[in-house]
């Protein structure tokens, strides 16, 4: 990602992208003839079980540990590696084609995306560990897994792998590019569709990587006309299928959206950029039009309701714009994929919420686009009211189906915890789509309901709504907010991604978003 800059608070500027340039093979090379730095085999529980002489009964691991001298066998037991989910033994040889030899765990069995993802960061942090410049991944129960699997299971892998060595370096002084620069899938097929698929895992991981970039950004590098520009500089880069349009604060008055323009306008230095990205296929008809819509907040302070204390999460209140972050990332993935049939449409309305003398204060009226009024009694729910004035953009562009995408509520985080992200639909169609699509990406969601009773705690005794309810069911309130702004004949989804945007332990971005929103659009391509 280059973000091109004036000099700006603290004088930072980020260096190069440390994106990986990792070229990815399949190949059905036997794993003792492979040559390279460190040969990764993913293992399940059943994999690692030994007989009475301490011998590996599995195939693979048996021929392996056959040169070896027993001593993946004799490490194992030492080591008490079992083959349970997280755990790895990786082990420096000589005399072989390869220099190190690892085993990971992947628990009882192995047959979802998110095992196959997670399998791929673990080798990945060996590979980073080593030094690897060279890898090549083999599973030792690949003889037990259909064709029609294997393709999947190859990307899936790689996809971890990319997400696992990036290491986003721009905001260091002193920093280590990625030395791993090639990756071999043995045994899972070399034939066209794995081949294929390995392509689209690469498209998928740029796109990942380029949300990460954008999330990691600092508020004092990442304003909403940076985040604009950046939406430029991918629609010139695939100026075949993106087309874009940023509307400024006058022409976002002219469209009368008062909901989004209360957070901002009169708020801070950073002006508001509502954002319009267009993908249209290369060729053919246009079956299916696809609205995806991002919270863009780049930085939250709360604004008069102001994040204090030290559970508030004010210090990674840049990440708010982690949904705006995902379509785009997606949008990235999309114009490399360039899949036909569909036209999709990724609108963000992009700004800060900060504290002014003149900006919102709680109690205040505002009025959405379709003439909808709404108190503020919480000027920390921003991002509702921005979202409430891009969805009723976006059903206006003629969309079939509208996925938003936001970091809305600590509710959310608390009903599912920091890894899995809220659901929130009508329409049992959509709700089976992406939960489909989500689980063939190996993100999490779970759908939570929309108990419509809970509604009257958003009635307001002055204007037609509130922007928020009681604590309890929030994450809940949140979404029959946002369900007063979509028309009733476009299908809707919410996903509040509060919690999975952000690897708290890491404080870094996690890139949640990218790959089921591209496994959805390709659903609905032709």
């Amino acid at each position: 990602m280059a973000i091109r800059i004036p000099p700006t608070l603290g004088l930072t500027r980020p260096g190069p992208s440390n994106a990986p340039k990792i070229t990815f093979a399949a190949k059905d090379t036997d794993v003792l003839e492979w040559n390279g730095d460190l040969l990764a085999v993913g293992v399940t529980e059943k994999d690692v079980v030994k007989d009475d002489n301490n011998n590996f009964t599995n195939s693979l691991l048996k021929k392996l540990d056959a040169v070896l001298g027993g001593l993946l066998a004799e490490a194992s037991s030492e080591e008490d590696f079992s083959g349970k989910s997280g755990q790895a033994i990786v082990l420096r040889v000589s005399g072989l084609s390869f220099k190190r030899v690892g085993l990971f765990g992947l628990g009882q069995s192995a047959y979802s995306a998110a095992a196959f993802v997670g399998l791929g960061e673990a080798i990945a942090a060996a590979a980073q560990a080593s030094r690897a410049v060279s890898l090549a991944v083999a599973l030792a129960f690949s003889a037990d897994l259909s064709d029609e699997s294997k393709p999947d299971i190859a990307s899936s892998i790689a996809i971890g792998i990319v997400n696992g060595i990036f290491d986003d370096n721009r905001y260091r002084s002193n920093s280590k590019a990625t030395v791993l620069q090639s990756v071999d899938v043995l045994g899972l097929g070399s034939g066209a569709s794995t081949i294929k698929k390995l392509k689209y895992a690469q498209y998928v991981s740029s796109g990942i990587v380029f949300v990460r970039e954008l999330v990691n950004s600092p508020a004092n590098i990442l304003t909403p006309g940076q985040l604009a520009a950046e939406v430029l500089n991918i629609t010139r880069n695939y100026s075949d299928v993106l087309s874009a349009r940023i509307f400024n604060e006058d022409e976002i008055i002219e469209m009368k959206m008062g909901s989004y323009l209360g957070v901002t306008a009169a708020a801070t230095a950073n002006p508001p950029k509502f954002i319009h990205l267009c993908y249209k296929p290369p060729s053919g008809c246009v079956s299916a039009k696809l609205g995806l819509v991002g919270k863009g907040i780049t930085f939250d302070s709360g604004g008069y309701n102001l994040k204090t204390g030290a559970n508030s999460n004010i210090e990674t209140m840049k990440n708010d714009m982690g949904g705006a972050g995902a379509i785009f990332g997606a949008a990235k993935a999309i114009a490399e994929i360039k899949p036909l049939g569909v036209e999709i449409h990724f609108v963000v309305a992009a700004c800060e919420n900060m504290i002014s003398a003149t900006g919102m204060r709680p109690s205040d009226i505002v009025t959405a686009a379709n003439g909808k009024t709404i108190e503020v009694n919480n000027t920390d729910a921003e991002g509702r009211l921005c979202l409430a004035d891009a969805l009723i953009y976006t059903c206006k562009l003629g969309v079939d189906k509208i996925i938003d995408l936001a970091t809305l509520t600590g509710a959310c985080i608390i009903a599912l915890g920091p890894s899995v992200a809220g659901a929130f639909t009508p329409n049992e169609e959509l709700a089976s789509e992406v939960l489909s699509a989500a689980e063939r990406s190996g993100e999490k969601l779970w759908r939570l309901p929309m108990e419509e009773s809970y509604w009257d705690s958003m009635k307001s005794g002055v204007a037609d709504m509130l922007n928020t309810g009681p604590s309890q069911g929030g994450a809940i309130t949140a979404a029959l907010f946002l369900k007063q702004f979509v028309d009733e004949n476009v299908q809707w989804m919410h996903l509040d991604i509060a919690g999975p945007v952000w690897n708290t332990k890491k404080s870094i971005a996690t890139g949640f978003g990218v790959s089921t929103l591209v496994e959805w659009v390709l659903k609905n391509a032709s």
